[in-house]
């Protein structure tokens, strides 16, 4: 099985690939699902910054620098073609980085447990003051949205991606086991994408997230 090349990554903690042809083989149709990398108890989750966040990163193992805010809602996907959507495959302004950034499972976890829903829902909250009442209290945000092929097409399962800020990015920053620069794999993929040879178009081996905590609200469920 290959993996993404970064040279400067310990073996243990290389992110195995599959083709893109293979992708959806593990992965329901519908529903919102958490699909992520995954492995011994971590989870891979994907941000793109601008080249200076991004360096810093890499460079100290953690976020900051005097680029970047920790007041600033920073979002996280775990799910890797929704951040090539989101970044045009790396090439879009400030989003020219991408970093894959893995942490522990539990921590991830401890995050959707303090998450809102960034637009009300009438399933989760009782009243629109209750839903304000909890964005106020939280410094966590979530957002379902359609998953995309890798051309950018919209697929009936959706992703999650979640906003942090303050306490709650900070918690995730102090945890952090691990950044990657996988802009140079990104751009090598962006090239079969563009050039319509899917056939060696190759992405991460994502499967379900299954939380093991019960006390997550946050409207999972697929088929």
């Amino acid at each position: 099985m290959n993996t993404i090349d970064c040279t400067s990554t310990p073996v243990d903690k290389q992110i195995s690939l599959i083709p893109y042809s293979e992708s959806e083989n593990h992965l329901p149709q519908s529903g919102n699902v958490i699909s992520a990398y995954q492995a011994k108890g971590d989870i891979v989750v994907y941000q793109a910054y601008n080249p200076t966040i991004a360096k810093y990163a890499v460079e100290h193992q953690k976020l900051g620098g005097n680029a970047f805010s920790f007041n600033r809602m920073t979002w996280i996907k775990p799910n890797y073609l929704w951040m090539m959507y989101r970044s045009g495959w790396a090439s879009k302004e400030n989003q020219e980085r991408i970093l894959a950034i893995r942490i522990p499972g539990e921590i991830w976890e401890e995050i959707l447990v303090q998450a809102v829903f960034s637009a009300f829902q009438a399933d989760i909250y009782g009243s629109h003051e209750q839903w304000r009442a909890a964005l106020e209290n939280s410094d966590v945000r979530l957002q379902w949205d359609p998953n995309h092929d890798a051309h950018g097409n919209k697929r009936d399962r959706r992703a999650i991606q979640i906003g942090m800020k303050d306490q709650a990015l900070n918690l995730f920053n102090d945890h952090i086991q691990l950044i990657e620069d996988i802009t140079p794999f990104v751009e090598k993929q962006r090239i079969y994408l563009e050039h319509d040879q899917l056939q060696y178009l190759e992405v991460p081996d994502e499967r379900v997230y299954v939380p093991q905590r019960t006390d997550l609200n946050i409207g999972l469920g697929g088929h």
